[in-house]
């Protein structure tokens, strides 16, 4: 059996000292313990590492040689420890996340960022998934975590709030709407609304699309035939206008802007876990939190 480590570092010290008086003030024992501890520690390793007499003490051939190999066996084992501290603090492995698209543009690469600032133990890859795939495949384990618009459905799963969202439109910075600071509701039904496809984000479209159900006459929804396209040829020539979350203000395409709708209900964006969490899913919850209260993504 290996030696203690304690009365190992203990030998290194007397070892750089050769005097028991100043190598245990250096170490903060009495001198009586720390022979006891040398005794002990030639006794564990059936050889004797020091000679001693009243005017010295003198490493044996055998104490030399574990005073070269001792400290980076030492070194090792300290770095063990702090591997095994780092994967319990969950600041070590591989972590995927799945995104939405509406996620990405700015939520998504914020989380990611500050999980591996500062933190070169922990390797995050993130892809964008469709909506409705992000809940099964974090309950089933093919990603570790999840950010998705809107509280999705989904067995096996924790879901928390990460963020809140005035809901507005993007619209051609020469809309006629565009010269107002927020747009009434019914205002914005007036002119054809471009929607995501429902198959892309249920739960999304039909928060959406609930904004217009009581406006006069019925609002004409634009569905275009490729989700997120990114030509908006009707959005830039003013013929439609995309309901859309505030996120969409900070990466806007040239020619469009944003406007908040009046009274509307916010957006959610959730950070989706497993029921069952390591401490690498305690760490996302924890950095997902602080950057929230940062940020400010949860006002009130």
């Amino acid at each position: 059996m290996a030696p203690d480590t304690v009365s190992l570092r203990y030998f290194l010290v007397l070892a750089q000292e050769l005097n028991f008086t100043r190598a245990a003030a250096l170490i903060g024992i009495a001198q009586p313990a720390l022979s006891a501890r040398m005794r002990r520690l030639e006794a564990e390793l059936g050889t004797a590492l020091l000679v001693r007499n009243t005017r010295s003490v003198v490493l044996t051939t055998a104490g030399a040689a574990l005073v070269e190999s001792a400290p980076p066996a030492l070194a090792a084992l300290d770095r063990a420890w702090d591997t095994a501290r780092s994967a319990a603090a969950g600041e070590l492995g591989t972590l995927r996340i799945g995104y939405s698209l509406s996620a990405g543009a700015e939520t998504a690469p914020a989380l990611v960022d500050r999980l591996i600032r500062g933190n070169s133990g922990l390797e995050v890859g993130a892809v964008p998934m469709a909506t409705p795939e992000i809940s099964p495949a974090v309950a089933d384990g093919r990603i570790d975590a999840g950010i998705t618009r809107g509280e999705q459905p989904g067995r096996g799963v924790r879901r928390f709030l990460l963020r809140r969202a005035r809901i507005g439109v993007q619209l051609a910075q020469h809309h006629p709407l565009a010269e107002h600071p927020e747009i009434e509701i019914a205002d914005a039904a007036a002119y054809p609304l471009r929607l995501p496809d429902r198959a892309a984000n249920p739960v999304i479209h039909d928060q959406l699309s609930a904004l217009f159900r009581d406006t006069r006459p019925h609002p004409r929804f634009h569905t275009p035939a490729v989700s997120f396209d990114m030509s908006q040829r009707d959005l830039r020539d003013g013929v439609t206008l995309a309901p859309a979350g505030e996120a969409a203000a900070t990466a806007q395409p040239a020619g469009l802007t944003w406007r908040p709708l009046r009274g509307a209900p916010s957006l959610t964006i959730h950070l989706v876990l497993p029921h069952e969490q390591s401490p690498l899913h305690r760490r996302i919850r924890a950095v997902a939190k602080t950057l929230a209260h940062e940020l400010h993504w949860l006002p009130g």
